[in-house]
């Protein structure tokens, strides 16, 4: 079954922004968010940016939900 825009999804981080790119290649496309001083950038099938209307200057919100996060310790 597909998801419908507004239904509950689990994923808790939530980046509301603007979509500044869309990138289409092929089957699959990448996503530029502005979501506030962050840039999200999401890997999707070119089917979802055609049913969800992604272009710039569209609001989107990404939300990430993932198993693992990697840290790397910053360089002063």
């Amino acid at each position: 079954a597909l998801h419908r825009a507004g239904d509950a999804l689990s994923a808790r981080n939530r980046f509301s922004g603007v979509v500044r790119s869309v990138e289409v290649d092929g089957v699959m496309a990448l996503v530029e968010i502005e979501a506030g001083p962050f840039l999200v950038t999401a890997a999707v099938t070119r089917d979802a940016v055609e049913e969800l209307g992604l272009a710039p200057g569209v609001p989107a919100t990404a939300a990430v939900k993932a198993t693992s996060v990697m840290v790397e310790r910053s360089r002063e």
